[in-house]
């Protein structure tokens, strides 16, 4: 991360999909997906999908706050997948396809609950987002990495 970037951190369920369409930003320089908020040190896929180490596929963009504003990355993040389903999209069932936003600052986790409530006022059923402080981001299997653009398919599309 150089002076000129920010990071920030979000699970919509499947992270081939989330990276995919944060790469489509303008702005985001890079997008690396993985597992956070869990309490193994170095999951594997396996592990995670056991659903027993507490990590949510998640990704990790990589953003020029010059270009693009946290605020912008988070009206993604709502567009992209259903947040008021609690531990699943679509298909994907299990807690490691949670939704949440690991915050990074105060700024962040002041947007992230901004965001949430402009949000919630929006839609009939309660959101099931979690805004979490974010924690050790373990990045994903080589082969999981750049996933969509490599097999050219997505795990869902989003029911908002």
């Amino acid at each position: 991360m150089s002076a000129m970037s920010e990071i920030a951190t979000f699970a919509t369920g499947c992270f081939w999909s989330t990276e995919a369409s944060f790469r489509q930003v303008p702005g985001v320089l890079d997008v690396v997906v993985g597992y956070t908020g869990g309490h193994a040190e170095h999951p594997t896929y396996e592990q995670v999908c056991s659903d027993r180490t507490g990590h949510a596929e998640a990704a990790q963009v990589t953003f020029d706050p010059a270009r693009v504003s946290y605020d912008a990355l988070l009206d993604v993040f709502w567009t992209i997948h259903d947040p008021t389903q609690v531990n699943r999209q679509g298909p994907d069932v299990g807690s490691q396809y949670r939704s949440a936003i690991f915050f990074r600052s105060p700024e962040q986790e002041a947007a992230a609950r901004a965001s949430l409530s402009r949000q919630q006022a929006t839609l009939a059923r309660p959101i099931a987002t979690k805004i979490e402080k974010a924690a050790t981001f373990w990045p994903a299997e080589a082969y999981h990495q750049r996933y969509f653009e490599r097999h050219n398919v997505a795990c869902h599309v989003p029911q908002t």
